[in-house]
Order: C-alpha cells, then sequence, then structure tokens
C-alpha cells in the first residue's frame, strides 16, 4: 500500500496546487491514497463544503482537521454530514464532525494535542486508545496529531509504535526532516509542512506577519500568493501485517 500525506492547506495558493497536483501524483507514484490536512483551505482559516469538495473531486480520499476545523460556523452541518472528513477526536462531546474516517481499508484518527494549544482538550493518548479498541487490526490506520509540541508529537509516536500504520504531525506548516520507520513499524514524522505560498510565513503574507511582531497590534493576515509549495509524506506499508515499510518527504516547489 502506498499513500500520500499532504501537510495542512493554506487558502487558495495551497489549494489550488494541491488540486491541480493531486491527479499526476496518483498516476506516478501509484498511489492507494491521498489524505491531506485541510483545516485551513476556506480563506486561510476554516474548512467548507465548497473548498472540501474541490479536495475530493480532485482525487484526495480523506480531508483532517485542526485548531481552525470550526472558524465558519455555517460549515458545521457538512461536517457532521460528511463521512470523509475529520476533526480531531478528543474535543469534547458535542462538537460538529467525527474524529475518525475510512477509506477502503484505510483508518484515519484525527487528534489535537493539548501542549501550547490555547484551549482545553481531552487526553489524545487516552482517546485514541479507545478509538484503537474498536478498529480492526487488519486495517491500515493513519493517526494525523495536530499540535504545537514536538515533544507531545513524538511521544505519541512511541506510544503508538506497533499498534497503528503511521502518526504524523501537523500545524506547525514547517516540514521536518525526522521522518522514519520506528522499531515496531509505525511511520513517524513530526510535521508533514505544508501545501501553500513559498514566499510567505507559514502561508501568510510576509509583511503583515513581521508587522504584527513590531507593532504587537492584532494585524489581520491573510494567505500568502504567489508560487506554491507542496509537503508531503509518501508512506508505503505491507498488505499483510498494515506495518509501514518506509517513509520519505515528498516536496516539491521548496527552491
Amino acid at each position: 500500500m502506498r499513500m500520500l500525506f499532504l501537510g495542512d492547506i493554506v487558502g487558495s495558493c495551497g489549494r489550488d496546487a494541491v488540486v491541480d497536483a493531486v491527479p499526476r501524483l496518483r498516476r506516478e507514484l501509484a498511489l492507494d491514497y491521498v489524505i491531506a490536512n485541510g483545516e485551513n483551505i476556506a480563506g486561510g482559516k476554516g474548512i467548507n463544503e465548497k473548498t472540501a469538495e474541490q479536495l475530493f473531486d480532485c482525487g484526495v480520499d480523506l480531508i483532517s482537521g485542526g485548531n481552525h476545523t470550526f472558524q465558519i460556523r455555517e460549515s458545521y452541518s457538512y461536517l457532521d454530514s460528511t463521512p470523509g472528513i475529520t476533526r480531531p477526536l478528543n474535543y469534547p462531546p458535542g462538537a460538529p464532525g467525527r474524529g475518525i474516517a475510512e477509506a477502503g481499508d484505510l483508518v484515519l484518527v484525527n487528534l489535537i494535542g493539548r501542549a501550547f494549544m490555547g484551549s482545553d482538550y481531552d487526553d489524545p493518548f487516552r482517546a485514541v486508545d479507545a478509538a484503537l479498541s474498536g478498529i480492526s487490526q487488519n486495517r491500515f490506520i493513519l493517526v494525523d496529531l495536530h499540535a504545537e509540541a514536538t515533544s507531545e508529537k513524538q511521544a505519541m509516536g512511541w506510544y503508538l509504535d506497533g499498534r497503528v500504520t503511521a502518526v504524523v504531525g501537523t500545524h506547525t506548516h514547517v516540514p521536518t526532516a525526522d521522518n522514519r520507520v520506528l522499531p515496531h513499524g509505525t511511520a513517524y514524522c513530526s510535521d508533514a509542512g505544508m501545501c501553500g505560498a513559498r514566499d510567505s510565513v507559514i502561508g501568510d503574507e510576509v509583511q503583515a506577519v513581521i508587522q504584527r511582531f513590531l507593532t504587537q497590534m492584532p494585524t489581520r493576515l491573510k494567505p500568502a500568493e504567489g508560487p506554491a509549495v507542496i509537503n508531503g509524506l509518501l508512506i508505503e506499508a505491507d498488505d499483510r501485517t498494515k506495518r509501514a515499510t518506509s517513509i520519505v518527504r515528498y516536496d516539491e516547489g521548496m527552491c
């Protein structure tokens, strides 16, 4: 099995790049599945039906979320009714949407970290334990941990080693180079990166971000435009054991 996980898609720049690239990547990389973090696809923050359907139409199988998933209140009913989209599983009970989604023999589990994330989420470690108790081990299982702290992400990787196919981190929009297969067969990387404007600050307009740092004023941040980067992770797994055999970075447009 070969799957490509795409890092946080930021605004129209990142979304257009993904929509254009995914059909080609499915052919060139002989992909069985494409998964993307889509919490920032609508205007740079949030997700809505129009932008999500663009991803599904181009060949993205599953969309994961994060702390901006609920930015657009009008999308709550869409999150509830669309089985291919997840929001973090460990939001408190009553939040719209779902934390687990399936495509074929792949299961996506979406979690959010608690360190430096600025809100009171339930424990992601106990949440994933509960989720795995109801998922057959004869499935490929991908965990997207949307978190700030690298230590929390690495701890989750070790915690789930041998129990899931892959643990990938999202949220920082900066790709990390620590991709590896852990000793018991779980592919791991602290952050997949982003799909968005290359000449930006984590996808936003450079000058607006600089101005915020200089003045400490609540400057409005807009997604940047221009040439795009596509950051992702190509993961291969054994069809029999469902454990990973390799995880390599897939990056376009970085130079």
